[in-house]
This record gives C-alpha cells, structure tokens and sequence, in this order.
C-alpha cells in the first residue's frame, strides 16, 4: 500500500455521519423487529413511536450524508484492489445511501396513508405526504418491510466486505472509516 492510500481516509463529517446513521439503524431494525409481534398495549405504542423518531432522525442524517458525499467525494480505494470489487464498491455504497434515504421515507408515507401522523420527540408534528388511505397503508406496509430487507441484506454484505478487506486483504480500507487512533509511537 502507498503512502498516499494509507492517509486516503474519510473526513470527520463523513466518519460522524457513518457511524451515527449506522447505530440508528441498527436500533431501528432492533426496535422494529421487536415491536412488530407484539400485542398493542402502550408499550407497543410507545416503540412505534421510538421507530418513527429514529427513521426521522435517520432520514434527516442520510440526506444531510448524500449531500456531503456529493461535495466531499470519498477517499480513493487501493490500487491494488481489482477492478470487479471496486465496481462492487461504488453499487453498494450507492445502494446503501439510497436505501436509507428510501427507508424512513417508506415508513413516513406508510404513517400518513394509515392515518397516524409522526411527532417528532413527542413534540413537533412531522406533516403527513398521504393522505388516509389503508388499502394504500397495507401495500406501503409491504413495501416498507421489503425495502428494510433489503437494507439489512446490503448492510450485511458491506459489514461482511469491510472485515474482509481488513481481515484477510488488510488494505487499510475499513481503517478509512474508522476514528484515527493515538500512535502508539506518539506516547
């Protein structure tokens, strides 16, 4: 690896955004898989509400995350990586942006078409895009748990790619997104 690709790591903006969006998102998946076949109660309620909170707060991040992308390109990836996984690279990560921008906003539509509108904390009321409609509701239900999978299959294989390349490549490229750590030369 060059000197060049060795300081080729993402900004402090994009490693806050990365790794914020990607905590919410596994709370989101955590809090909606657990909510989902319980009975309603307050309880069920009151993590419904949660979910919403965090795919709003996660909506928000994600297109604050695409608009730095889009003004702060990522770092270049190794030379020697083979042209099939860069390719690979560029789809997933694109896919991944896409995919937690299109995810709160399924959940948002699905909200508003079921008739139950977001507060945001409790607090601010997020305005409903649809209005009610439940045949709607049911099928942007559909959509929302097959757009989540989707998600959670792209995730898995960007974790599963990244401990790769650090694991058995050890090309620095997981190093990238990872907060700088003190040199051990430097205490």
């Amino acid at each position: 690896m060059t000197r060049t690709e060795e300081t080729a790591r993402y900004g402090a903006t994009a490693l806050w955004l990365h790794w914020l969006i990607a905590v919410l998102v596994a709370a989101g998946f955590a809090v909606g898989f657990y909510m989902v076949d319980l009975k309603i109660s307050p309880t069920k309620l009151r993590l419904f509400s949660y979910h919403k909170w965090i795919g709003v707060t996660i909506f928000a991040l994600a297109v604050l995350r695409v608009a730095w992308r889009l003004y702060r390109p990522p770092p270049p990836l190794p030379a020697s990586m083979p042209l099939w996984q860069r390719h690979a690279s560029v789809v997933s990560h694109r896919l991944l942006l896409l995919l937690i921008v299109v995810v709160p906003l399924s959940g948002w539509l699905m909200s508003s078409a079921k008739g139950f509108q977001t507060v945001y904390f409790g607090v601010l009321p997020i305005p409903d895009l649809l209005a009610k409609n439940a045949d709607l509701g049911e099928r942007l239900e559909v959509l929302h748990e097959v757009l989540n999978t989707s998600l959670l299959a792209v995730v898995t294989l960007h974790v599963a790619a990244a401990l790769k390349h650090h694991f058995v490549d050890r090309d620095g490229v997981l190093l990238r997104m990872l907060p700088r750590l003190p040199d051990r030369r430097d205490r």
